[in-house]
């Protein structure tokens, strides 16, 4: 069980650009650095990752919904089929603000999205806000 006096927050970006991804870890850096990032570029990757049986899960998954091999969407279908991952919070983390696709990912167990800003400040100010409230249900 994580807690945040014994352990560091896990999370883990699957996003296929390179320069989400550099974002994504400077603005986390900022909003606290008692947190290891770490990223796959693909869903396949995310989900060869998940299934290995001897690692330590991520707290939180942000998902890119628009990734080449196997889309955010198909990879939250099979994480929520699969017991082992129960407790993960998954957040949508995407460009596509779509109510189609917003409605999609919440039908098929997302626990959190957000629509990627526009701007460094806005994107610390809403992973923090994710952060702190994944922490909450954590605990």
């Amino acid at each position: 069980m994580f807690t945040m006096e014994n352990d560091i927050l896990y999370v883990l970006l699957a996003d296929d650009d390179a320069d989400d991804r550099l974002f994504f870890k400077d603005a986390m850096k900022e909003i606290n650095s008692e947190t290891f990032v770490s990223f796959v570029n693909d869903g396949s990757k995310l989900m060869y990752f998940l299934n290995q049986p001897d690692i330590r899960l991520p707290n939180i998954i942000f998902l890119d919904l628009n990734m080449p091999i196997k889309n955010g969407i198909e990879c939250l279908k099979e994480i929520r089929a699969n017991e082992r991952f129960k407790n993960l919070v998954l957040v949508i983390y995407s460009t596509s603000g779509s109510e189609h696709d917003i409605q999609e990912a919440f039908i098929n167990g997302a626990n959190i999205y957000i629509k990627e800003p526009n701007n460094f400040a806005e994107l610390k100010a809403n992973l923090a806000k994710v952060i702190n409230r994944s922490v909450h249900s954590i605990l």
